[in-house]
């Protein structure tokens, strides 16, 4: 009997879900919870971590879990590490839902870094209107350069207060558009972007906006995850679900 865990959070996630409650799987959606203003699922939902490698093992028992998707965020590293050394362990099937990395076009102005830290060295020394697209959770790595302004756009609210002295944010939820991203960096005079190499086509909005404005990207390439599965798209995804070993050949 096949009983699924879907490691959620992304766009990509919820399409997967709906794709999964339509042939009326058994599955489980996770949320790691970071965000307040969770997506409902038409699945089961549970909330929270794990508690490292030992805890998903766990879960994995008791719930008799037998395939799992990890389709979290292409930055949330550490979970999909543990995704895939509890499974490993437990003899639970693992597949990653992935979306691919964005590349550069032509007339895009990227600089391409290996992280957080080096996307801070990489800003300009003189003071400078930065879009900072991460999300929430890295914010206090460029507390270190407070000479410039931050535009933030984050899914719940702003910390109070914010770890720079020139900063405002905005609260929205994607996809978004082109043409609303360049509305949102015209209208704060925006001159540089500082963007995780996350994937997919609605956070891309602001890349193909900042190509068509002229305005330069500190792009952070994606954290090296452990070898895995990988399916780019939901029909890969449940081709894989159909033809994965049941448990009773993996002798578990």
């Amino acid at each position: 009997m096949t009983r699924i865990l879907l490691l959620g959070g992304t766009t990509e996630a919820s399409r997967l879900a709906n794709a999964l409650a339509a042939r009326g799987a058994d599955a489980i959606f996770s949320y790691a919870g970071r965000t307040h203003a969770l997506a409902g699922q038409p699945l089961a939902m549970r909330v929270g971590g794990f508690g490292g490698v030992d805890g998903l093992r766990q879960y994995l028992r008791d719930e008799k879990i037998t395939h799992v998707i990890d389709a979290t965020h292409p930055f949330a590293a550490q979970m999909s590490a543990h995704a895939v050394a509890a499974c490993q362990v437990e003899g639970v099937e693992l597949c990653a839902f992935e979306r691919e990395a964005w590349s550069p076009a032509p007339a895009d102005r990227w600089t391409r870094v290996t992280d957080i830290a080096a996307a801070v060295e990489a800003l300009p020394k003189t003071p400078t209107r930065v879009f900072l697209a991460i999300g929430r959770q890295n914010l206090q790595a460029f507390a270190a350069r407070p000479e410039h302004f931050y535009l933030l756009r984050l899914v719940d609210a702003a910390p109070d207060p914010l770890p720079f002295p020139q900063a405002e944010a905005v609260i929205a939820r994607g996809p978004f558009t082109e043409e609303s991203d360049r509305a949102l960096l015209e209208t704060y005079r925006i001159e540089l972007i500082v963007a995780k190499n996350s994937g997919g086509e609605g956070a891309r909005a602001k890349l193909d906006a900042a190509r068509k404005l002229g305005i330069p990207v500190i792009l952070i390439d994606r954290p090296a995850i452990p070898p895995r599965r990988v399916a780019g798209t939901i029909d890969a995804v449940l081709h894989w679900l159909d033809h994965a070993a049941p448990p009773a050949e993996r002798g578990v």
